[in-house]
């Protein structure tokens, strides 16, 4: 089932070496409504007492809220009007080359909740954003613990409706959703993705033509996918009892459960983590608990049961720096979703397990520790041999 969300987002990217200088608005996102009411976030943390004061409810205040640290960027998706609240001041005060830096999209996106149900992850991937890119929409794809997101422009709203629709994923009036006819069961993993195309350029026909696009102008671009074999990551979540009891009453004047008191004392550690958390994609709505995918030595903030999911099970981010992407470029999500999983028959024997974060200006392919030499050959084998192709 696909939700549209009543949303209007706004797309957030700030270099690394300006984190600190964004870092208070960052904790005011998480934490909106003790900042609103003059909470000391200052120091980064704690009130005059030394203790974290969380909202007044759990799950999250907004809609959507997505807050992603990686070695390339620090990336935030929010509603439009708390980015003209809380990060154009912000951004306002730097000098004009910092500022210049920075960047928030002019263009409002709408989201989408697809329940938990359906492919594997890098399938659920491909099937999803295939008939978008081969339609020419730009998205951002991102996969939470619980569900999956696709953030579009709100200009392409009726667009995606007839994509998806035209790929047999049916839309229910009453509920305002999609179904999956073809739902199976459930594989967590975590992505979030940005394409779009270039002007004057007819969409790809086939997935095929499709990769072959995307690595000629990865290629071109000197884009190369790169990893850091020492970050180790985890997917996880902030437990269901814990949000279940706070909507059984959402009056924001009712306490947050010790879990949530402690959830959010661990996520403020995190971001606080100097200079930045070395990787973090931080997933908050309105309807469930936070999704996290984080880097393994970030556990220690938490304490012990508070998240969902497995400790152990490690997955290697691979890095595509997409800075020098124009914007105007559309299908690396699909392009490499359709590498690595089989959309191109004869390139992979079976495919890899995958998921795809990509943030406004990287992508960030999640493999398991035994499928990283594998992935690597199948997406560096791909810049071998394709066509050129005009911006």
């Amino acid at each position: 089932m696909l939700t549209f969300k009543d949303t209007q987002l706004a797309l957030i990217h700030i270099p690394l070496h300006l984190y600190s200088n964004f870092l208070q608005t960052i904790l005011q996102l998480l934490l909106p409504n003790e900042s609103r009411h003059g909470s000391a976030v200052a120091n980064g943390n704690a009130n005059g007492n030394g203790v974290v004061q969380p909202p007044k409810g759990w799950p999250y205040e907004h809609p959507f809220v997505n807050i992603s640290i990686t070695a390339i960027e620090c990336s935030v998706v929010c509603s439009r009007a708390l980015a003209n609240e809380l990060f154009v001041p912000a951004l306002n005060m730097l000098d004009p080359v910092s500022k210049a830096q920075c960047a928030i999209t002019a263009e409002d996106y709408v989201v989408m909740q697809i329940d938990g149900e359906g492919l594997d992850a890098g399938q659920r991937v491909l099937e999803l954003t295939s008939p978008l890119a081969l339609a020419g929409i730009s998205i951002f794809f991102i996969t939470t613990y619980f569900s999956d997101y696709i953030l579009v422009p709100q200009r392409y709203r009726v667009q995606v409706v007839h994509a998806l629709e035209e790929r047999g994923f049916q839309f229910e009036d009453q509920t305002s959703s999609y179904v999956n006819p073809s739902a199976h069961s459930r594989n967590h993993s975590s992505t979030s993705s940005f394409e779009v195309q270039p002007p004057g350029t007819p969409p790809p026909a086939t997935i095929s033509e499709l990769q072959t696009r995307t690595f000629a102008t990865l290629k071109r671009r000197n884009i190369f996918p790169t990893v850091d074999s020492g970050l180790r990551l985890v997917q996880c979540a902030g437990r269901r009892d814990s949000a279940n009891g706070m909507s059984q009453s959402r009056n924001r004047n009712s306490m947050t459960s010790a879990a949530d008191d402690a959830l959010h004392l661990g996520l403020v550690k995190c971001l606080i983590s100097p200079p930045y958390p070395r990787f973090l994609s931080l997933t908050l709505t309105d309807t469930e608990p936070a999704s996290l995918l984080l880097d393994h030595t970030l556990l220690p903030n938490f304490t012990q049961d508070i998240l969902l999911g497995s400790k152990d099970d490690f997955l290697i981010p691979i890095t595509l720096d997409l800075r020098e992407l124009p914007m105007e470029s559309t299908g690396i999500v699909c392009g490499v979703a359709g590498r690595l999983v089989g959309g191109t028959a004869g390139q992979l024997e079976s495919p890899v397990e995958m998921s795809y974060l990509s943030t406004a200006r990287a992508g960030t392919v999640m493999v398991g520790e035994d499928e990283l030499n594998r992935a690597l050959g199948a997406l560096r084998g791909a810049e071998n041999g394709v066509l050129s192709t005009p911006d």
